[in-house]
């Protein structure tokens, strides 16, 4: 006989499954409590009749705290000296592209005015989207004739193709704005 252990080969891993999820979320509702699931349903039946629109009787949902003077978009020309020419989601639905041609460079200064910030205001929500993509902002005199543009996040996807939008730029509003 030798001194010498042998070495035998570890006991094989048993196979690596995939989780399934269903199972988890048939548990986490069964485990609410009677108290708990009114709650949750009474919260559903009033917050799905405030994303949907239904009851607003409003043209517009902007919110006050955001909403401006509402012109046409000839209107806006007189009013801040730009031209609304796209607004369309773009970067895989992530973003909201909105270009403007400028007609008065002098009026045109109003779109950065800090009092007035730039924004996208979702009609069927109310959603108000202002977070400009690396907080982009136009430096420099504006050219006549010359298009512009803004990019906003549209974190959530929440406005998409063929949504109605409010646009707010310096101190006017343009309602009814399709996304393309």
């Amino acid at each position: 006989m030798s001194d010498q252990a042998t070495l035998e080969p570890a006991p094989a891993a048993p196979p690596v499954r995939p989780r399934r999820w269903g199972g988890r979320r048939v548990r986490l509702i069964g485990s609410l409590t009677g108290g708990t699931l009114v709650v949750v349903v009474t919260a559903l039946v009033v917050w799905l009749p405030h994303l949907s629109g239904a009851g607003d009787t409003s043209a517009s949902k902007v919110p006050v705290a955001w909403g401006r003077p509402a012109v046409s978009a000839d209107g806006l020309v007189q009013r801040i000296g730009v031209k609304i020419t796209r607004v369309a989601v773009s970067g895989g639905g992530g973003l909201l592209d909105l270009r403007y041609q400028v007609v008065d460079p002098d009026k045109a200064n109003a779109i950065h005015d800090q009092a007035n910030p730039p924004a996208i205001v979702d009609e069927r929500t109310g959603l108000v989207i202002n977070q400009l993509l690396m907080n982009h902002a136009h430096s420099g005199p504006y050219k006549p004739a010359v298009t512009y543009y803004l990019v906003f996040e549209n974190t959530g996807n929440w406005v998409h193709h063929g949504s109605k939008v409010t646009v707010l730029l310096g101190n006017a509003q343009v309602e009814h704005v399709v996304v393309a």
